[in-house]
């Protein structure tokens, strides 16, 4: 079947099949649009790589997630699943790609946060944090810091600020960390990000914009913590 009432910029588009709508725009900030990009950045800079990570980003009701088993780089619009926040179920499914195992991960960012956007990489960076760190990841007394939401407050943290990021244990399977996951939001409400030992970091934010600059001030406070380990430098200064 084929939509004959969707409209774009005030033009009406009758060329669209009905399970196409909701992933078709000329808009580069549409959620289908942005997740391609991203994924391609976030590919680019060693964070996902072959079809591990993933991005989901949240208009209103709807929640976009990129699909399992697709190569980050080469993931287009029509690779897209569409999500109710409320009824849980889907809006649109692709022909050919399962849904991502992140998907619960992801929905916990939403529903316990009330986020805008969740991100998922490998980072080796995030990697051997978690083979540095015990329970928590912790640094303070840096620069980057203050990207860094309060999150239980406003305002974003102070240069002084301790960051503190709980560390789950992984699982066999993506979907068995939903419960881990949940229980460190619970236990961390000041964190906006969760790592997973020897697997990676989730990362969520207010909007995806939030979330991706979380994401890469994370990123660098992870790699310079790891330069730090090496150099025997405490990554929490202690306060005078």
């Amino acid at each position: 079947m084929v939509c004959t009432c969707h409209k774009e910029s005030g033009v009406e588009r009758k060329d669209i099949p009905e399970n196409d709508v909701l992933i078709t725009s000329e808009d580069p900030v549409h959620p289908a649009n942005l997740i391609c990009e991203l994924c391609r950045n976030f590919y680019n800079n060693g964070w996902v790589t072959g079809t591990g990570g993933g991005i989901s980003i949240r208009d209103g009701d709807k929640i976009y997630i990129a699909p399992s088993g697709v190569q980050k780089e080469r993931m287009v619009p029509e690779n897209m699943f569409v999500l109710s926040l409320n009824s849980k179920n889907y809006l649109r499914t692709p022909e050919i790609y399962k849904p991502s195992a992140c998907t619960p991960l992801f929905m916990s960012a939403y529903t316990m946060r009330n986020a805008g956007a969740c991100i998922h990489t490998h980072s080796q960076n995030a990697v051997m944090v978690t083979l540095l760190f015990d329970k928590v990841f912790e640094i303070s007394s840096i620069e980057q810091i203050k990207a860094i939401p309060k999150i239980t407050e406003p305002g974003n943290l102070w240069y002084s600020d301790k960051l503190v990021i709980p560390i789950i244990e992984n699982t066999e399977k993506e979907e068995d960390l939903t419960d881990s996951l949940q229980e460190a939001i619970r236990e961390y409400p000041q964190a906006t990000a969760v790592l997973v030992r020897r697997h990676g970091i989730y990362v969520w934010g207010e909007t995806v914009w939030k979330a991706k600059i979380y994401n890469e001030a994370i990123d660098y406070l992870l790699e310079l913590a790891v330069k730090m380990k090496q150099l025997n430098i405490p990554t929490v200064k202690e306060k005078i």
